[in-house]
């Protein structure tokens, strides 16, 4: 794969994954546990600030500074409930955990949003869907806002960033007969009624992405077919076609049992992948800008993730 410079060096941090021990806490109120999730974040944020200001600005393709989002990873441990949260730590891995002491397995799907686009690139609200269906969306701004219900007719439902152009994030839906819909995003959590964007996605087991990975400033994903094959949708900014045609990365792919992306890990201004393992280990994929073959070769960066289920 093709190497490209660094804003920072990207560097393999192993982070020690313990199971929680104990009983499953208390379930609570849902917007208890939406609301408790941004708490935490806005403490990370507040306490992480100034070791943020003090790296090296990131920088685009295009040779401009600029910030590519950093999303926390939400994981929830599968014997109690709690939900864990590891914010990137800028050199290609996360911090250690924030542990929530609440239940939050009744949580399907997570989406964090970065509409404020400021220099920071961080977490300034994310969507909450039930296993009932309920979406929430929670935000310093606005608070928590009821979005809707009826999302339990998806089977997967990603949060790739702003898809259609028009400044804020969107959201793509997969029904359970293959077909995907994409949905517009407000500043606010709300949404626009669904488009269709085409059939066929049924032959994919994991969709993934959280930005552009190419640099052409457009919002990508990839998706791994069932026989492990990962492949590059080019975004077009086009609401009413939303993707390109795609392009085979390769294959290899069912060695993992999750693939998602929470943004830019290393600093260096492009988003990348992350991938658990069957074994539970946890690698990076550094984006690298080339759509032909957009991933630098895998490095550690955990263990034990077996534990948790991803978000």
């Amino acid at each position: 794969m093709r190497f490209i410079p660094r804003a920072l060096a990207a560097t393999a941090i192993a982070t020690a994954m313990a199971a929680t021990a104990g009983s499953a806490f208390a379930a609570g109120n849902p917007t208890d546990t939406d609301r408790q999730k941004a708490k935490a974040e806005a403490q990370a944020q507040h306490r992480d600030g100034a070791a943020r200001h003090g790296l090296a600005s990131p920088r685009s393709v295009f040779g401009e500074y600029k910030t590519t989002p950093s999303f926390p990873l939400s994981a929830v441990n599968k014997s109690t409930g709690a939900l864990n949260l590891y914010f990137p730590d800028y050199h290609g891995g996360f911090k250690p955990r924030d542990e929530i002491r609440r239940d939050y397995r009744s949580w399907a799907a997570v989406g964090e949003v970065d509409n404020e686009k400021d220099e920071l690139g961080w977490t300034d609200g994310s969507w909450v869907i039930q296993r009932d269906g309920k979406m929430t969306f929670t935000s310093n701004r606005t608070g928590i806002k009821d979005i809707g219900g009826g999302w339990q007719i998806y089977d997967k439902v990603l949060f790739p960033g702003n898809l259609a152009g028009a400044g804020e994030a969107d959201i793509i839906a997969r029904d359970k007969a293959g077909v995907l819909w994409l949905y517009l995003g407000y500043a606010d959590g709300r949404v626009t009624a669904r488009t269709k964007v085409g059939g066929g996605w049924g032959q994919y087991t994991e969709i993934a992405g959280q930005g552009d990975l190419d640099g052409d400033g457009f919002t990508d994903i990839v998706a791994r077919d069932k026989a492990g094959v990962l492949w590059f949708y080019k975004g077009s900014g086009d609401r009413n076609d939303p993707f390109n045609q795609r392009t085979r990365i390769g294959g290899g792919w069912n060695t993992y049992n999750r693939i998602l992306s929470v943004g830019d890990l290393d600093n260096d201004g492009r988003t990348d992948l992350v991938a658990r393992g069957n074994d539970g280990t946890l690698w990076r994929y550094s984006g690298n800008g080339d759509a032909a073959d957009p991933f630098d070769n895998r490095v550690k960066i955990g263990w034990g993730y077996n534990v948790y289920n991803l978000l």
